[in-house]
């Protein structure tokens, strides 16, 4: 396997883009977005799929954590 060109990278950068500001338009509800993310698997290698996944999955933990807004999953607030 070959490294994408400077074409392929960049209709790769632009179909994730284009498919996260679909997901920050509509909180991100995938099932709105579906072509789009069939336009960034298509366009992109698998591994930065799962890559670039993995980034918005910690970037907006990030984001929540620094506004105070994380709340660990399986946990509740005690009354």
């Amino acid at each position: 396997m070959s490294a994408p060109s400077m074409e392929e990278r960049k209709a790769c950068w632009g179909a994730r883009d284009e498919y996260w500001k679909c997901l920050d338009e509509n909180m991100e509800d995938a099932s709105r977005c579906q072509k789009l993310r069939c336009s960034f698997e298509s366009r992109c290698p698998q591994q930065w799929v799962k890559y670039f996944d993995k980034r918005r999955d910690f970037l907006k933990y990030k984001e929540q954590l620094q506004k105070g807004e994380y709340q660990p999953p399986g946990t509740t607030e005690k009354s």
